[in-house]
């Protein structure tokens, strides 16, 4: 299984991804599930992968020759906004589904789904959540994030804290609370958590970071949430008849 989550602030945006894969009980294996498309102070992409590992890494796969064939005519390097980036990379996702379908059993699933980030130029940075269909939506002002893969562990947190005026280091540490609630939950999303923090207006690849289980400061957040929500759940208010046991 597959957690990322990106959050897009006015400050910037922060994308997380874990790097867990399974294919069932003996097949779990490391890779990779953020891809970075950088033509410094010109156009940068983030894309964070979900789904069928041979779709997404045949999908990264094109997006790398695409950007890097001078002849071809719409790539990652030619889009003129990011509405057209997202657009472009779910032609290519289900393109290269059809392609894994025609050959396969049917009943083998082959979809998808990625969150793609970044910033063209002077325009604003922006995010979108793109379906196995190939169609696209937006993180919205009062959402302000998105998710992939095993969602509903860590996004209660989310949900609760994240708003588009928060620092940039505050939605990371919500971040990294997220996964961590994903990964105690669910064995089946793991670490080494890739992290990506890209800053609004300097498009220079951003500032990317990879926690193994035994980062210091992984484990110390982790460590303090938890302590942190045993603290409030035991200072929680007691129940009436609670409060007339307790009386002499």
């Amino acid at each position: 299984m597959t957690y990322c989550v990106g959050i897009q602030l006015n400050e910037g945006m922060i994308l997380a991804s874990d790097s867990r894969t399974n294919a069932g009980v003996d097949q779990v294996g490391s890779y990779p599930k953020m891809f970075t498309f950088v033509w410094k102070e010109e156009r940068q992409f983030v894309l964070l992968s979900s789904g069928n590992l041979a779709t997404t890494q045949g999908v990264v796969h094109r997006l790398f020759l695409d950007s890097e064939n001078p002849s071809c005519e719409t790539s990652l390097r030619t889009v003129t906004d990011m509405h057209a980036a997202a657009d472009y990379v779910g032609v290519v996702s289900t393109e290269v589904q059809k392609r894994a379908d025609s050959r396969q059993d049917p009943q083998v699933r082959f979809e998808a789904t990625f969150i793609l980030a970044g910033q063209i130029g002077s325009a604003r940075h922006a995010m979108f959540l793109i379906y196995p269909e190939g169609n696209h939506i937006a993180p919205s002002p009062y959402h302000p994030f998105l998710q992939i893969g095993e969602t509903k562990y860590g996004k209660p947190i989310l949900d609760r804290i994240v708003h588009a005026d928060m620092s940039m280091d505050d939605a990371t540490r919500c971040v990294l609370v997220s996964l961590d609630s994903t990964m105690r939950s669910n064995l089946t999303v793991g670490p080494p958590i890739d992290l990506l923090r890209i800053y609004r207006d300097r498009i220079d690849g951003g500032i990317r970071a990879r926690l193994g289980q035994d980062d210091p400061y992984l484990l110390s957040l982790c460590k303090h949430w938890h302590r942190g929500l045993e603290r409030i759940f035991h200072g929680l208010p007691p129940f009436n008849w609670e409060r007339v046991k307790e009386q002499p």
